[in-house]
């Protein structure tokens, strides 16, 4: 990777994913932030030259598939993957409907499933790429009310680990980030660390 890299950051509108934006962009990286809703994404982050936002709902394979195209013609790269948009349904398993519990798994597995399928021939290309995968410690150690969403959570887990002796050969990297195994600050700090160069 060069010293300025192109990050590729879904779920960009609020929470972790605006930090991230920031943090790449503030370390003078280039930032592709994704979402649904492409206003609440601006709204968020506001306007740098370095930054580019896309519709991106990660359910929809042909979402990643255009997502990516916009990346490629922008800046012709994408050298760091966040899988990061996701969300939570918590309850009595029983009470979760078969609707509820599918939506869970489709956008916090096959979410970052789709997006990673499809910007992955472009970090084969060039034989270089980080993949960071927002996991939590739900995908380690399953609890009471949230049988949804660790069973996302630990399809995550035993994909990445699985798909990272595959890609290694490319040059492309994983990395599982359990966000609440650390204190908040840490893994924002972890994050700085990651924009700035530490590690990649």
């Amino acid at each position: 990777m060069t010293d300025k890299s192109v990050w590729f950051v879904t779920g960009a509108g609020r929470g972790m994913g605006v930090d991230v934006v920031k943090a790449a962009l503030a370390a003078g990286h280039a930032v592709v932030a994704t979402g649904r809703n492409t206003d609440k994404v601006a709204s968020a982050l506001g306007e740098a030259d370095d930054l580019l936002i896309v519709k991106l709902d990660v359910t929809r394979p042909e979402d990643a598939n255009a997502a990516v195209a916009a990346v490629a013609n922008r800046f012709g790269r994408i050298d760091v993957l966040v899988n990061n948009a996701g969300n939570f349904y918590a309850g009595f398993f029983e009470e979760l409907s078969p609707e509820d519990f599918r939506a869970q798994i489709e956008t916090n597995l096959f979410g970052p499933v789709n997006v990673t399928r499809a910007v992955l021939p472009v970090m084969r290309a060039q034989r270089s790429g980080l993949i960071m995968t927002i996991s939590s410690t739900g995908g380690i150690s399953g609890q009471a009310f949230v049988s949804a969403y660790s069973a996302a959570k630990f399809g995550v887990e035993g994909w990445i680990e699985s798909l990272a002796p595959e890609v290694a050969p490319f040059g492309i990297r994983t990395m599982l980030v359990e966000a609440r195994l650390l204190p908040h600050r840490a893994a924002h700090r972890r994050v700085n660390e990651v924009a700035r160069g530490v590690d990649r």
